[in-house]
């Protein structure tokens, strides 16, 4: 990885990323090279509590790590990705309190990935619930059914 020194790039371009607390900035460097950074607000750490009742703190990056490798290729671009996360912890942190749990950001993704890519959701849902058998399957796929279209239980 090429590591460069923000303080002696210039910005060449600034733009608002689309989930609207992120800055997205083109910098050239004096040997004429070129990247992009990214800007975020700072925000207070937010801890998370795993099932096991241990406490770490929440990293994002390790929130799209999960999401990437669980849904695998179903997004047209890692923008479309990136957008989900955001989503995904913005709402996180408008739940308003210093400690959330594990299923509570799992539940956030799943909701998320129902509204983006039915296969994605499935496949998220698979790991997240841990299914052991094709019934386990097939359950989740029937509760998607009736969310969908609640006069197919009737």
């Amino acid at each position: 990885m090429v590591k460069y020194n923000i303080g002696d790039s210039r910005v060449i371009e600034s733009r608002e990323v689309s989930d609207g607390v992120t800055i997205r900035r083109r910098r050239e460097s004096p040997d004429g090279k070129r990247f992009t950074t990214y800007e975020r607000v700072e925000r207070p750490n937010l801890a998370v509590i795993k099932k096991s009742g241990a406490r770490e703190l929440f990293d994002r990056d390790k929130l799209a790590i999960a999401i990437k490798r669980s849904v695998g290729k179903f997004f047209k671009s890692e923008v479309e990705v990136e957008e989900m996360i955001s989503v995904i912890e913005e709402s996180l942190y408008a739940i308003g309190e210093n400690e959330i749990t594990s299923k509570q950001i799992g539940d956030k993704v799943l909701d998320e990935l129902a509204m983006r890519n039915e296969v994605a959701y499935v496949r998220f849902a698979s790991v997240y619930h841990e299914f052991k058998t094709l019934d386990d399957f097939v359950k989740i796929l029937e509760q998607r059914r009736q969310q969908k279209n609640p006069s197919l239980g009737k």
